[in-house]
């Protein structure tokens, strides 16, 4: 297995999946939990790198580490450190060129199901 690693400026790296090694079911599976999906969706709104500390979820922050490491894990997201704040990217580039409309078909519903459910 073969991952990537991002450099950071503190000098600490996270483990992430290469390109060719991201599975589609890994992929529907890191999507799959509402709040992992929340994650993704400000992510994708956003279109840059976010600090951790921006995201409120409604779950404990051991809870809400597992979630970014679920994503990161499976090849949603990028994560590195500058200077002490963990910041997060979404992997889009290499989803798209994978599954081609995925990402997309998956945001556009999340957010038709948000609409149609009062989650905003």
């Amino acid at each position: 297995m073969q991952s990537q690693t991002r450099p950071s400026s503190s000098g600490r790296t996270l483990e992430h999946p290469a390109p060719d090694e991201i599975r589609l079911e890994s992929v529907l599976h890191a999507l799959s939990d509402p709040m992992r999906l929340q994650i993704v969706r400000t992510l994708a709104g956003d279109g840059g790198e976010l600090s951790c500390s921006v995201f409120e979820l409604p779950v404990s922050k051991s809870t809400t580490t597992h979630h970014f490491r679920v994503l990161r894990e499976n090849g949603v997201i990028q994560q590195f450190y500058r200077g002490t704040a963990k910041m997060s990217l979404l992997r889009r580039g290499d989803l798209e060129g994978l599954f081609p409309g995925l990402l997309d078909a998956v945001l556009a519903s999340a957010t038709r199901q948000a609409e149609r459910l009062g989650d905003g």
